[in-house]
């Protein structure tokens, strides 16, 4: 086999906005043994080598090789013709050199110049679209929420992650914490894909009872392990440093499908007090699977629930299972099975509805018939919603703000994905039926910096705000009361300077409210590309529910007013460089859309078709970390 040796030794000098060399004494050199197999050789290993990425490339195999079966490969998409940006690879400190190698990239690759060596990497921000106040990754691709749990003043938030790119793969627990569900501090992976597979989703408690043998308050995770060698598989870590690292439990895996399934994920665990037993629901297909345990290790299963119900056929993910009081009456409990469906929802893609009934420990039984569904948000940008464990009394759900029909397209290089504002899950009683609402945490009002007390307004056509926060970087909270009287349409326009806007307004006609962002800016995300992988659905249902629909993006959803009390309607709508929730009476009514407009919405257009339209207890904030 020919080898073909290439020096390079690397200056202080790199571009701005990525990482400058720390050491002239590293020195690279490559192997290329053939033409798609590379051996890097590192001289006097710096921290990191920094990784070249160019999303349109095919996946490169990267491995730092120790030499032990257990080292494992990384999918990295190394730069063919174009460098879009850099990730940082970890390397040894403990030897005098360290060997990468490097499957599947081409001999002649741009890459190979533009590899460098470093002791830091640079993660200020370099994107226009990233949020002021919803907590993203440093850097790289994040998904799901996993694993949320509270310990000693933490609230911990570990997430779906791929450190090597930002579009999904190389799954990861990524890690934040937080002392008030606001400010958020990064922290390292938690977790790291291994030979077994990704590090999918999944849960963590805490280990008040030691029952799994690894001391009193022990933080123990449940993952899924995914391969096509060992399929879904649901494993176990445990932590005894507050959830900093975690070790890997040498029996693994904990839990395999009975039948062979191939869809058999996110493990959620909880404490069912009445039989002193641990609990896991995992999703299997569509539907969701209980198993009990004694010591978190050894699961049997119970039941399954799901066949048939809500939206089919869809892939049920992401499962939580919470018991809350009816309309604050604790002598009134319910139990609520969250399960998080893809593809194929109301408005396209992913979306997360909800079931309400009775548990005896064993068995979920439904209140409502398998037709009847009930979904927690009506945006398009809602999905994987977890809750907090440990939380006592409060059942705080976060969700990953972004839907799979396009979410590996955002308009962003240096990270992809937010979460919502985290949100505190509530059951009432509407006409008989009872539902759950999701309204912002009371924390998110720290976020408010400055006010303004518009008070109160009475529309006959249209009234505008010009200016509605100076100096804005898009970060801001609108909350009123809307009355639309005789009016068949009431509501507002956000609009920017360019044109771009988004149409807020209850429609009285159609009894609903519906967020229009067809005009909101970059629109054409709902196009067909090479990282739709769920684009697909299953008929052209989206088309026909969606209001105004042009493509998978650029459209209008929509939630029936009849989940409120009527007559007046109360909304919370925070704003941020590219999202915006809405909280209608408490959040009987969430919906949560991405906007990426060319600048900040910064005006305000009030508008009614017939009647009178007023508008009090109108206070704008701005917000800000």
């Amino acid at each position: 086999m020919k080898t073909n040796f290439v020096n390079l030794t690397l200056g202080l000098a790199f571009t701005a906005g990525a990482v400058s060399c720390q050491s002239p004494k590293d020195n690279l050199t490559f192997e290329h043994q053939g033409d798609t197999l590379t051996i890097v050789h590192i001289a006097n290993p710096s921290k990191y080598l920094l990784l070249p990425v160019q999303e349109s490339s095919d996946e490169g195999q990267v491995k730092l090789d120790m030499g032990s079966a257990a080292d494992t490969e990384m999918d990295v998409r190394l730069a063919t013709d174009n460098v879009e940006y850099y990730v940082p690879f970890a390397l040894s400190q403990d030897a005098s050199g360290a060997t990468v190698t490097i499957r599947n990239v081409a001999a002649d690759a741009l890459c190979w110049d533009s590899i460098k060596v470093s002791d830091t990497f640079d993660t200020t921000n370099r994107d226009k679209f990233r949020p002021v106040y919803h907590h993203t990754p440093l850097y790289g691709w994040m998904n799901d929420a996993n694993g949320l749990v509270y310990k000693d003043g933490e609230y911990h938030l570990y997430f779906q992650y791929n450190p090597y790119g930002s579009v999904w793969g190389n799954m990861h627990w990524g890690h934040s914490v937080s002392k008030d569900l606001v400010h958020w501090e990064h922290l390292d992976p938690a977790i790291a894909r291994d030979t077994l597979g990704h590090i999918f989703s999944g849960s963590a408690v805490v280990d008040t009872k030691n029952s799994a043998g690894y001391g009193e308050n022990t933080m123990v995770a449940f993952y899924t392990s995914a391969s096509d060698k060992n399929g879904q598989i649901q494993c176990m870590a445990y932590s005894t440093d507050n959830g900093r690292t975690y070790t890997k439990y040498e029996k693994n895996p904990i839990l395999t499908p009975f039948d062979g399934l191939k869809d058999f994920r996110d493990p959620k665990v909880f404490w069912y007090e009445p039989d002193q037993k641990w609990v896991m629901v995992v999703s299997a297909d569509k539907e969701m699977r209980f198993y009990s345990s004694q010591n978190l290790k050894d699961w049997e299963f119970m039941s399954g629930f799901g066949e048939g119900y809500g939206v089919q056929p869809s892939q049920f993910e992401c499962p939580d299972f919470v018991q809350l009081p009816v309309d604050g009456d604790k002598n009134r409990m319910k139990w609520v099975l969250i399960v998080n469906i893809n593809p194929g929802c109301m408005f396209g893609g992913s979306a997360t509805q909800y079931f309400i009934g009775d548990f005896d420990g064993k068995e979920f039984t439904c209140d409502t018939k398998p037709e009847v569904t009930k979904w927690l948000d009506f945006g398009k940008d809602h999905y994987a919603t977890v809750c907090f464990s440990n939380t006592g009394e409060r059942t705080i759900a976060v969700p990953w703000m972004s839907n799979w029909q396009y979410a590996n397209i955002l308009p962003t290089k240096q990270y992809r994905s937010a979460n919502s504002l985290p949100r505190e899950l509530s059951l009432y009683t509407q006409d008989g039926q009872i539902y759950m609402a999701a309204n912002a945490v009371k924390e998110t009002e720290a976020l408010r910096k400055e006010v303004r007390e518009v008070g109160r307004l009475t529309v006959n056509g249209e009234s505008r705000l010009e200016e509605l926060v100076p100096d804005t970087d898009g970060a801001y909270e609108l909350s009123m009361d809307i009355t639309p009287g005789a009016s068949q349409r009431a509501g507002f326009e956000l609009l920017n300077s360019k044109g771009e806007k988004v149409n807020i307004y209850l429609d009285m006609k159609e009894h609903r409210l519906v967020m229009d962002r067809t005009e909101s800016g970059i629109t054409d995300l709902g196009e067909p590309s090479k990282f739709n992988v769920h684009e697909k659905e299953t008929d052209n249902h989206r088309m026909k529910l969606s209001v105004n629909y042009k493509n998978d993006f650029a459209l209008g959803t929509w939630a029936p007013l009849s989940l409120c009390k009527g007559g007046t309607y109360h909304l919370d709508v925070f704003v941020d460089k590219c999202s915006i929730e809405i909280f209608v009476d408490g959040g009987r009514i969430a919906m949560t859309n991405l906007v990426f407009p060319d600048e900040p919405y910064n005006t305000l257009r009030f508008y009614n078709e017939g009647g009178e339209m007023k508008v009090t207890d109108f206070m704008i904030y701005k917000l800000g970390l």
